[in-house]
């Protein structure tokens, strides 16, 4: 009589628990299901280098295949307004992408700065003249960082929180570009370590502005580490002579092994 007793109350327990957990999962399926997303930011929001571009976008070349889109797709939510765009400054996102913000935007995630402070000029420099040079490059481009982009961030984080005042925004940083300390074809060992410590300068400058702002800052370092150019197993195109708008951007892996988790963590 005793054991039956006990097998009915761990049955019970084991019964509500499950439902506990089904109830739970259930909540945050619909959850996700009532949230309007809006996809903000740069070529690395957009999937430059993902390929699988939509047609529509044009020169934006936004990707099925990019963390956006990824995360509609597992999650349907409400609606879905991808605006991210290849090459956007700060002020292209004020100027372009702001209008599918509304006060029942639930979900916003956005990456921006990288093309303020330089960063297509500063590979360029930096892939093609010497370590001095680059050295060079790179030193105006902290100092831009330092100085003007944090009012630029700003800019963009305050007419986000205008238009989509109940929103949770997520504002998805910048993966360091090389593995040091290994033997690579290419950059020097200068240069590479020059432009992951720019990286991070970026990085940080982001998150102090998200942080100041209530939002939430997606960083990426951590899910790249190991698939870095010159780790052999790189999320990150090199150089591509062939198609050089692609270079230094994730791959299709590298957005969904490196920039999904990070958003279906913070989301």
């Amino acid at each position: 009589m005793r054991r039956s007793r006990l097998v009915v109350f761990v049955s019970s327990i084991l019964l509500a628990l499950g439902s506990a957990l089904t109830g739970a999962a259930t909540a945050q399926a619909a959850e996700s299901a009532a949230l309007s997303y809006v996809a903000l930011g740069d070529s690395y929001s957009s999937g430059v280098g993902a390929g699988s571009y939509i047609g529509s976008s044009g020169d934006c070349k936004r990707s099925t295949k990019a963390y956006p889109s990824l995360w509609a797709a597992a999650n349907s939510p409400s609606s879905f307004s991808f605006t991210a765009c290849s090459g956007a400054r700060t002020d292209d996102v004020l100027a372009g992408q702001l209008a599918p913000l509304n006060s029942g935007t639930g979900l916003v995630s956005i990456s921006i700065g990288g093309n303020d402070a330089g960063f297509a000029d500063v590979m360029t420099t930096c892939v093609l003249q010497s370590d001095s040079s680059c050295l060079s490059r790179i030193n105006t481009a902290r100092a831009y960082v330092n100085s003007t982009l944090p009012g630029k961030l700003d800019g963009v984080y305050s007419a986000i929180r205008t238009r989509a005042p109940s929103a949770r925004v997520v504002v998805i940083g910048y993966p360091r570009f090389y593995k040091l300390g290994t033997t690579c074809l290419g950059l020097s060992e200068a240069k590479r370590s020059a432009i992951n410590q720019a990286s991070d300068l970026l990085n940080s400058a982001i998150a102090q502005r998200a942080a100041a702002h209530g939002f939430v800052f997606g960083d990426v370092r951590g899910t790249f580490t190991g698939h870095e150019i010159c780790s052999g197993s790189a999320w990150l195109h090199s150089v591509n002579w062939l198609n050089i708008g692609e270079s230094y951007h994730p791959t299709a892996a590298g957005q969904s092994g490196g920039y999904l988790p990070v958003l279906n963590s913070n989301d």
